[in-house]
């Protein structure tokens, strides 16, 4: 099998779950298979917004982020439930389990995605051999379907497994971008939001291909650095490994000012940090990343210097959210005497195009207005009141010596392990 794979270079798998809210509890209650079934927070209220749904409900018009009130006026047989976190958490961490029975180079990206480097897992078979046996075996054991993605790098094999969905594998060579990747429009571009796509039209860029072949100081005056990255990327370049621990990677951004003049006045220590924020943004967003925690540093009169942090439950990177973030710490935290320093930090930082926010059932109205929520499911995290989704990396390790082709049904057993009262809920 050693000649199906490159002899320089890497062969990367995204795995992709496919409507995955909707399709756990499809598998856990298989009357709900082949209706139009959407997931849905606020589920009483008019006011509640699709999280997700099924394929089934697409074909009536229904889509993420709609207010439920015109989901239903679409599809007037649309069952709608309220997520139910523990479900979708115990079988992404079946899904990891699969993954990391072919290869230890796993990198999560989302409670339903990941990828994989399978560079060195000739022996089991060729690429496309791996992942149909995966996508089987995500489907028999968990009754889950899958997109997969099959590429020599990262965000290829991204690109890859949005192809052919539900239940596709992709191959997407560097040979095949030209022809493939780059007569689509830049908002269909892994990394390319709404914003910036607008953006890169009013320099003529309208499609990949357009991209590919952009003006890097026009892109740069642009977007930054970030106009470089993506015309990388629409040129098939991506060096970024696939990193098991690029989750628990500790990496940190942070500006610090020696004030004028000790002040106590809360209102003027209040715009220093706002100054902070705004600096720690721009470089956040400089890097294309966002902050998990966030730490201020205060400094007194008399030089005592304290530092504070706070685990944050959304990633964030703007500046009202640091400046909001900081503010709150520092009021916890501040004794009322003179300070003579302030200082912000943002760590346990995530890549942007891998990072991904928690939503808050309470807000999430608000957020898809932003954003379009399909990305936010993908790329942000997400946390709904106290329930909060881990990474299956966080989750216990796989049992090293449990090997391919193991037939368990992790499907039963997780379903097993939760109270009566789940059905209802």
């Amino acid at each position: 099998m050693k000649e199906m794979y490159p002899k320089n270079g890497r062969v990367i798998l995204h795995v992709d779950m496919n409507s995955f809210y909707a399709s756990v509890e499809m598998a856990y209650d298989p009357e709900l298979k082949g209706k139009p079934l959407a997931i849905a927070g606020n589920v009483e209220e008019r006011r509640g917004i699709i999280v997700t749904c099924s394929y089934e409900a697409r074909k009536f018009g229904v889509k993420t982020t709609m207010p439920l009130w015109e989901a239903k006026k679409l599809c007037p047989k649309l069952i709608v439930k309220s997520p139910n976190f523990d479900r979708y958490r115990a079988a992404s961490m079946g899904m990891f389990e699969i993954l990391r029975q072919y290869t230890e180079l796993v990198e999560p990206v989302s409670i339903d995605e990941g990828y994989m480097d399978i560079t060195e897992s000739y022996e089991i078979g060729s690429p496309i051999e791996i992942a149909g046996s995966i996508q089987k075996r995500i489907l028999e054991q968990l009754d889950l379907p899958c997109s997969i993605g099959i590429a020599p790098n990262k965000f290829l094999a991204k690109m890859a497994s949005d192809m052919k969905k539900p239940m596709g594998i992709t191959i997407l060579r560097k040979r095949d971008i030209p022809s493939v990747l780059w007569p689509l429009n830049t908002n269909e571009m892994h990394g390319v939001g709404r914003k910036t796509a607008e953006k890169l039209t009013t320099i003529g860029i309208h499609s990949i291909g357009d991209l590919a072949k952009g003006n890097e100081i026009q892109l740069k005056t642009l977007l930054g650095i970030n106009g470089l990255r993506i015309k990388d990327r629409a040129n098939g370049i991506d060096s970024r490994p696939v990193d098991p621990e690029s989750v628990a990677e500790f990496k940190s951004i942070g500006n610090s000012t020696t004030l004028p003049r000790d002040i106590s006045n809360q209102q003027e220590l209040f715009a220093v940090l706002d100054s902070l924020a705004e600096t720690v943004s721009v470089r956040l967003k400089r890097k294309n990343v966002l902050a998990s925690t966030l730490g201020i540093t205060i400094r007194f009169k008399d030089r005592k210097t304290i530092t504070r942090s706070k685990k944050l439950s959304n990633p964030i990177y703007q500046k009202d959210e640091i400046s909001s973030a900081a503010k709150q710490l520092f009021i916890k935290h501040w004794n009322g005497n003179p300070v003579r320093l302030l200082g912000i930090t943002g760590s346990d930082l995530l890549d942007h195009d891998d990072a991904y926010k928690q939503l808050d059932l309470f807000s999430y109205e608000k957020d898809a207005k932003k954003e379009p929520l399909l990305n936010t499911l993908s790329n942000l995290r997400k946390k709904y009141g106290k329930h909060i989704v881990e990474t299956a990396s966080s989750q216990r390790p796989i049992d090293p010596d449990h090997k391919v082709g193991t037939e368990t049904s992790f499907n039963k057993d997780f379903l097993r392990s939760f109270p009566e009262k789940n059905k209802d809920e």
